[in-house]
């Protein structure tokens, strides 16, 4: 049991992260986000409704600067004003945003919020054991190493959840009218939401796979559909 003991002290502190960190981010969100009131947008997200059997669809403006995309564990779905504002600008369409809206549905819908919960509190856990592991043969820089292959197991995850959340747009998107063009072409203008930043990546890239790699993702799912 003694030997259990700072694994289960690991995974009950990323339970109590996970929550603390729901929290202030909940609070975060009501405190600087209001619905979205816009005619050209509220059009598509009926349509999505519509495909989804549901009344309407709730999506509210998030007042950072970082182009980025969420849904919370609560399963709001938010554009950034960053984001909205690029839309304003010409930037982007109508059609990409709604195509960045159904991506974070497929998020909600396929429980990838909710499960992060678990997958942070099991983070914790197997850095935990990993670095009593292998400090044991690395002394010193064990703990380290831990922490390296447990990151690049998390980023594996978040990859596959994001190639899913694409499909469910694909999906989501076709079924609505809108079609997974937009889709795309948000992909294809990268390079044009990162200017201005110092070339860096919008918050909404990052962590996530290559952009070549989801296109032709849902290219395959497009052939495959038709077919």
């Amino acid at each position: 049991m003694l030997k259990l003991t700072p694994l289960l002290l690991a995974l009950a502190y990323g339970v109590l992260m996970y929550r603390f960190s729901a929290w202030r981010l909940g609070r975060e969100l009501d405190d600087k986000s209001t619905e979205l009131a816009d005619l050209a947008l509220k059009r598509l997200t009926d349509r999505m409704a519509a495909a989804l059997d549901l009344p309407r669809i709730r999506v509210h403006i998030y007042e950072v600067e970082p182009i980025n995309g969420l849904a919370a564990p609560d399963g709001r779905i938010f554009i950034t004003r960053g984001f909205y504002q690029r839309y304003r600008q010409g930037v982007v369409t109508a059609e990409e945003i709604s195509s960045v809206i159904a991506h974070e549905l497929g998020h909600v819908a396929l429980g990838h919020s909710r499960r992060r919960m678990i997958d942070f509190s099991g983070q914790n856990a197997l850095r935990m054991a990993l670095g009593l592991v292998l400090a044991r043969v690395l002394p010193g820089i064990g703990p380290q190493i831990a922490g390296a292959l447990t990151s690049l197991l998390v980023a594996r995850l978040s990859r596959g959840d994001e190639f899913e959340a694409d499909a469910y747009a694909t999906a989501l998107l076709v079924k609505a009218g809108i079609g997974a063009g937009p889709q795309k072409s948000l992909f294809g203008k990268l390079d044009q939401l990162s200017a201005g930043r110092g070339g860096a990546l919008p918050a909404w890239f990052m962590s996530h796979p290559k952009t070549e790699d989801r296109i032709a993702a849902i290219e395959a799912n497009e052939a495959k559909w038709r077919n």
